[in-house]
């Protein structure tokens, strides 16, 4: 299959991209014309590479390599999507414009099925499990613009006769996060045997290992799914501070949590517990990946990059 991924340097787009190419398909990944993480894409025949900002997309249009169409377009771009500006309502309100324009270049190149990445923010603060039926609450401009794409991407794709896919997408890890990230600062500190303050950590949460997510990701796009939300998470629920007390273990239980001592984040004190059971019944989903595997993973290959930056 021809697939279009958006934000393909992201870090869920890369093994997105990753997931496709190992199945076969031809892959025509979105990359801004300064994008750094371009290097980090794999060498595949099947890969091309199509120079394009989001605001651009409709430049795709006019592309020759694309003119025999597409049949599946995964938009994982998104402008602001770190903490700093997940309140900023000006970079979050652009991205509304961005997933539109990039269904409806879709739906011109023959495009059948369309997935965006929407995120477990859409939900806002709720008590108990968190089904997609459920109505959404979102406390951020990030999570409210998100939920907004899923109300005029709905409706649009109606008009052009194309599936739309809207997939939650909750607490991702693995190599190649971002630094800043929750895994990514507590492994880097427990390593250096340094000292991180965090929050109560008391809320319920859930992982899911960034191969995972990319798999259930690309089995929504390829699969006859119907169009919809489905929430893409773990398998497990329980609460952070286990997850960070295993992560510590795991480290070799060097360095030191010092909790209650940080803010919520732009989210507030939210409590993940998502239900997957749609993703499981409409794709088989099943996640192949403990947390414990998952870390022991992130920790070698970060062992790996020090011994070569080392010699």
């Amino acid at each position: 299959m021809r697939v279009v991924v958006t934000g393909a340097t992201s870090f869920i787009g890369r093994a997105v991209t990753e997931a496709l190419l190992e199945e076969g398909h031809q892959v025509f990944a979105v990359v801004r014309p300064d994008s750094s993480g371009s290097r980090e894409l794999p060498e595949n025949k099947n890969l091309t590479v199509l120079w394009y900002s989001l605001g651009e997309i409709g430049g795709l249009l006019d592309e020759p390599l694309l003119k025999e169409g597409v049949k599946g377009w995964l938009h994982l771009g998104w402008e602001g999507a770190g903490s700093a500006n997940r309140q900023n309502p000006e970079v979050q309100a652009r991205n509304i414009g961005y997933a539109l324009e990039a269904l409806k270049a879709a739906a011109a190149l023959g495009c059948s099925r369309f997935l965006f990445s929407g995120s477990q923010a859409e939900y806002g603060i709720l008590e108990g499990d968190m089904r997609e039926d459920r109505e959404c609450c979102p406390v951020s401009e990030y999570g409210k613009d998100k939920l907004k794409v899923l109300e005029l991407c709905t409706r649009e794709a109606q008009q052009l006769g194309v599936t739309y896919l809207h997939a939650r997408i909750f607490s991702v890890y693995g190599p190649g996060d971002h630094p800043w990230s929750l895994i990514s600062t507590c492994m880097d500190t427990f390593l250096k045997g340094g000292s991180i303050a965090l929050g109560d950590c008391t809320q319920m949460w859930n992982f899911l290992y960034v191969r995972d997510c990319a798999k259930a990701l690309v089995s929504l796009l390829l699969a006859k799914a119907p169009g919809g939300v489905y929430n893409v998470a773990g398998e497990e629920s329980r609460p952070l501070k286990t997850y960070i007390e295993e992560l510590h273990r795991l480290c070799g239980g060097r360095g030191v949590c010092q909790y209650g001592k940080r803010p919520p984040n732009a989210e507030g004190a939210v409590s993940l517990r998502p239900d997957i059971k749609k993703l499981q019944k409409t794709v088989g989903f099943c996640q192949e990946t403990s947390f414990k595997m998952g870390i022991r993973y992130m920790i070698n290959v970060r062992k790996a990059a020090k011994k070569e930056t080392d010699t």
